[in-house]
């Protein structure tokens, strides 16, 4: 199962937000892709994949983060 949850923009290359699985276990991906010169989005290796429970530390740091950042 791979599924695209949101692509976002960043400059020509796209940050891919995705659900997968490997082994029976899931998995949610964050990577960045890049159009190759037939016009297809390819992955490079710059991204992460993390299980959904390490995922949900990443979004508290992140969201952490942001409050520091709109606080200043």
């Amino acid at each position: 199962m791979e599924k695209t949850i949101r692509d976002i923009e960043k400059g020509n290359d796209l940050v891919r937000i995705e659900l997968s699985e490997f082994k029976g276990n899931q998995y949610i991906g964050a990577r960045i892709y890049y159009m190759d010169d037939k016009g297809d989005w390819k992955p490079t290796r710059k991204g992460i994949t993390l299980t959904p429970e390490m995922m949900e530390q990443v979004r508290d740091a992140l969201s952490e983060a942001l409050k520091e950042v709109e606080g200043k």
